[in-house]
């Protein structure tokens, strides 16, 4: 029979050792002191090790951090991407000839793997292929032209595609006639970027005017002319109206020509949160929520309940007289049971969009309870199409539902528990970050003249607050 010839590995620590008594280092230094350490801790023959002793790391790091760029000098010529650190995405790493000869020639195969951005068995493997020589050939056996050709997108053909054709991959893949997955590797590459386009009010000049006006109004008076800075906003309370559906994000509804759109059955009401000097919470902010429903008998019997029964029933249609009862009943009341006894003779603004159905800002019988047991509350409009000058519909809106979708109520009742819930749970924290970007909003909008046509910025608000830099109002440029 065929014997089969016994290939027998190299012993990697001869190679090592050529390298550690290498006449020009310096064992007795105090630079190199590590490498006076048992030999057999750097035993390359065995598998990397999980753990790793902590004075021999650290002795490493240290070597390598003071002499590796004197040890390793390579080629000047040699591929720089070749060194970059890979991304949290791996790819596969092509080591050119000059760095397979550094990696063979150099010493510790942990030093030579971090230098070179690959792993210990890549190391490994070039040691084993040239066997114990010195000039072993370690080249690799690609040709020049050598792997599957990369795929070009034509720039000028991408361009003149309609964005209607780009909303999905599959489709732009038709349009440019080549493969989904090309275009894929293109996204994580960061070659193409995906993009969200949502629908922005159409704003006219008189709109533009009054939104201007309106940030401007919110700086400091004593501050516009040398260093502008927005107002705290702490006496602002914020209020609109929102649909909270049981299952569904949007529904249908049949109605006639006359009938006014059903657009509403909650209203929240909410206020910039305080804190004292060390961070604690000693106003969260929360009005309420106030549920636009009324409560009316069942007219039939069914499996759930008899006749007679109280049921409740969504207002359908918010009308002027509604909305003014709510906020004279329940949210001026709440607002003087909860606003803090140290502010109470300041005045205090409710802001409301422009709605038809929302009253006037001199309303007879809303000013007459506004200024009712030492309290100053008035009524104020953002400007129209402005729906990011609110904070509720600027994020806390979008919080707070994503938090009622968690639980699955059955019933009305059951949905306004899990609104209230969702409200009360919501952190204060969060919400004073929404005032931040409501400022940040209008700085975009005076940069823009009074346009909408930007992006809600970022400024890593939880990383500031969590070092103590959180600021609690922006300043201009």
């Amino acid at each position: 029979m065929r014997q089969e010839k016994e290939f027998v590995l190299p012993d990697l620590n001869v190679v090592a050792a050529d390298f550690v008594d290498d006449p020009n280092v310096d064992l007795n230094s105090p630079e190199n002191a590590i490498f006076s350490v048992d030999r057999s801790l750097l035993d390359l023959n065995r598998e990397p090790f999980v753990e790793h002793d902590i004075s021999l790391e650290m002795g490493l790091q240290t070597f390598m951090d003071d002499n590796l760029e004197d040890v390793f000098n390579i080629d000047e010529n040699a591929n720089e991407e070749s060194f970059q650190i890979p991304s949290a995405t791996r790819k596969v790493k092509h080591l050119n000839n000059t760095e397979r000869r550094a990696i063979y020639n150099k010493g510790v195969t942990k030093i030579v793997a971090s230098q070179f951005s690959v792993s210990i068995r890549t190391v490994q493997r070039i040691w084993r292929q040239s066997g114990k020589g010195a000039h072993d050939d370690v080249s690799h056996k690609k040709t020049r032209n050598c792997g599957r050709k990369r795929i070009e997108i034509n720039m000028d053909q991408f361009r003149g595609i309609p964005l209607h054709r780009r909303t999905t991959l599959e489709s732009l893949a038709c349009s440019l006639n080549m493969a989904k997955s090309t275009l894929f590797r293109r996204l994580k590459s960061r070659e193409l970027r995906r993009h969200s386009n949502a629908i922005k009010p159409f704003l006219t000049e008189e709109n533009k005017r009054s939104r201007l006006q309106f940030c401007l109004s919110m700086l400091e008076g004593d501050s516009i002319h040398h260093d502008p800075i927005f107002r705290g906003m702490y006496n602002i309370i914020h209020i609109d109206e929102k649909w909270f559906q049981l299952t569904k994000k949007s529904e249908h509804y049949y109605l006639l020509p006359e009938e006014e759109d059903p657009i509403r059955t909650c209203k929240i009401a909410i206020a910039r949160p305080r804190f004292d000097e060390q961070g604690n919470e000693i106003f969260s902010g929360k009005i309420g929520v106030f549920p636009l429903v009324t409560r009316e008998p069942a007219k039939r019997n069914s499996v759930n309940r008899v006749a007679g029964t109280l049921e409740t029933k969504p207002i359908a249609s918010v009308k002027r007289n509604v909305i003014r009862s709510f906020l004279i009943e329940k949210v001026i009341p709440t607002i003087k049971e909860k606003w803090p006894r140290e502010d109470s003779r300041y005045p205090i603004f409710i802001q409301q969009d422009n709605a038809r159905t929302h009253i006037p800002q001199d309303d007879i019988e809303f000013c007459r309870v506004a200024k009712e047991d030492g309290f100053d509350i008035r009524l104020m409009c953002q400007p129209p199409n402005s729906p990011e000058l609110n904070v509720l519909d600027l994020g806390f809106f979008s919080a707070i539902q994503s938090l009622q979708y968690k639980e699955s109520p059955k019933n009305v009742d059951e949905l306004i528990n899990a609104v209230v819930r969702a409200f009360e749970g919501f952190s204060a924290r969060k919400s004073n970050r929404i005032f931040l970007t409501l400022q940040s909003c209008m700085i975009e909008i005076m940069r823009g003249k009074g346009s909408n046509k930007f992006k809600i910025p970022h400024m890593s608000k939880a990383m500031l607050e969590r070092e103590g830099r959180l600021p609690t109002q922006l300043k201009c440029d």
